[in-house]
């Protein structure tokens, strides 16, 4: 059974930094593209960033050069790190693939950025 599960949530300052990890199980994911996702109170989910298997990554331009995605495939594991953190940038923040046709979500882990 595949499993996703964020942490490194938590309430930070604006200019913060946070680094966010995702404990993925199940199965071997190394193949598959992975990403993180977002989503603030009243708003849809939206892409923050992905990487693929040999490490392309793409990002939001709301996130792009304060934030960097990296997986270790040897553990499963998917980061997200995130620098010079704003108030908008509060949300919940959700792990994601898609593995055999199939969607996958963790439980999210909340990001709140507030003075």
């Amino acid at each position: 059974q595949v499993q996703l599960v964020e942490s490194g949530g938590a309430l930070v300052q604006p200019g913060g930094s946070l680094r966010l990890s995702c404990a993925a199980s199940g199965a071997n994911f190394t193949l598959y593209p992975m990403g993180w996702h977002r989503q603030a109170p009243g708003k849809e989910r939206e892409l923050v960033a992905f990487i693929t298997s040999d490490g392309e990554q793409g990002y939001a331009e709301s996130v792009k050069g304060r934030s960097a995605i990296s997986r270790d495939n040897a553990h499963n594991t998917l980061y997200l790190q995130m620098n010079s953190l704003k108030p908008e940038d509060t949300a919940v923040y959700y792990c994601h693939i898609r593995f055999r046709a199939l969607d996958y979500w963790g439980q999210g882990t909340q990001v709140t950025v507030s003075p």
